[in-house]
């Protein structure tokens, strides 16, 4: 279809249209899957219309067939089912308009939905979606709690009456969306996106009802799984009853059995908690009351040693002890200070009797020379009539050197 045109020579619509569908018409048969959302068979027409949607995408197209081709499944299918269709693309030129006019319808079964949903649990589980190391714990108690749901359900009342039973105070942000056929899935995940993107949300709860394989399966859809495994805020999954079980229980942080289920798991009750409190209290009370106790018991039984009745027995012991100690400290410093001043006396007597002036006093005299020199001989002495210092006891004279 490469063509060459400028704002001089421009192509016609109608050119345009008809090289649109010259190449359509080259597309060759192809098998479709969807869910029926509009089905037109007017009475006497030989051609019935319907819309094919894709569930997980806002993308609809046209499907003509004969009458003969859809009553062979007539009984079996309506708007909401899914069908396979045997489809050739046609353009139609007038209206620019594509359809597919399909030349074989068939339904999907439950057995067939059920295998692809096995299918797509494994691999999703392959790619680690489902690990339960990436589950997120729940607040305790949360302040605000997103909750998607459809509008005015029994899932949405007993959500709120079961949560505001068990804690009077706590807050919803409420988003209502539908919760089967072909807008469910992009209602409910654009609902999750924007609950995850308010920071205030602390939890988010996805409810429904009980209902049939083909009424859930919009809670088992890819797109929806991917971008609850995405959000950063817990989401708590509560669809149908006990034995439904959709791919967004195994995503889910959470899995809640019933919507009343979920409410009860997602804030506390507020009763339970006050009697948790009181019984902490009361267990807290025994505790320092045992604590006391023992404390008190320690304390008569340490009153009762004789140690405690007279405390001034200990100190006038001790006391008796200094004084023993200190008696006995001050007798032997007697003794050994007796004994060091009778040692004095001996050594001063000898000492003394051994002096020089001792024996100066008995009568003796020590000459010495001008010079100091002591004479101890009569060579010592000098010359004749040299003088000579006399030292005795009384003091000093001198005397001359005779010949």
């Amino acid at each position: 279809m490469a063509l060459t045109t400028s704002p001089e020579a421009p192509l016609p619509v109608g050119d345009v249209s008809r090289l649109i569908g010259g190449w359509i018409d080259r597309l060759g048969a192809v098998w479709v899957e969807g869910q029926i959302t509009q089905l037109s068979r007017r009475p006497g027409a030989g051609v019935v219309f319907l819309t094919l949607r894709d569930p997980s995408h806002d993308i609809s197209v046209s499907v003509t067939c004969f009458r003969q081709v859809f009553d062979r499944i007539a009984d079996v299918v309506t708007e909401g089912a899914r069908v396979v269709v045997l489809a050739k693309p046609e353009w139609y030129a007038p209206r620019g308009q594509l359809s597919l006019r399909a030349t074989e319808i068939r339904p999907v079964g439950i057995g067939e939905l059920l295998v692809r949903l096995e299918q797509l649990k494994k691999s999703l589980a392959a790619e680690g979606l489902f690990a339960l190391d990436r589950k997120k714990p729940l607040p305790f108690l949360p302040q605000l709690i997103g909750l998607v749901s459809g509008r005015a359900s029994a899932a949405e009342r007993d959500v709120l009456e079961n949560a505001r039973r068990r804690w009077p105070a706590v807050r919803f942000e409420v988003r209502n969306t539908a919760v089967q056929g072909v807008h469910a899935v992009n209602q409910v995940v654009q609902a999750v996106q924007e609950l995850d993107g308010l920071p205030e949300v602390d939890v988010i709860v996805v409810a429904r009802g009980g209902g049939s394989v083909e009424d859930l399966l919009p809670f088992s859809d890819e797109a929806l799984i991917r971008a609850v495994a995405a959000c950063r805020t817990p989401v708590v999954s509560a669809i149908g009853h006990e034995p439904d079980s959709p791919l967004l229980d195994l995503v889910a942080d959470l899995r809640a059995s019933t919507p009343t289920d979920a409410a009860k798991k997602v804030v506390p009750d507020v009763g339970e908690e006050l009697d948790r409190v009181q019984q902490l209290r009361d267990r807290a009370l025994r505790t320092l009351r045992g604590l006391i106790d023992r404390e008190e018991r320690g304390l008569a039984h340490a009153l009762g040693r004789s140690s405690m009745e007279r405390p001034q027995r200990m100190v006038d012991e001790r006391e008796a002890e200094i004084e023993a100690l200190a008696g006995r400290g001050r007798r032997v410093l007697g003794h050994l200070l007796d004994r060091a001043d009778s040692e004095l006396a001996h050594t001063r007597a000898r000492v003394v009797a051994l002096s020089p002036a001792a024996t100066l006093e008995r009568g003796y005299a020590v000459l010495q020379r001008p010079d100091g020199h002591v004479v101890r001989s009569p060579a010592d002495a000098g010359e004749p009539g040299g003088e000579l210092r006399a030292r005795v006891s009384e003091g000093e004279f001198t005397v001359r050197v005779a010949e």
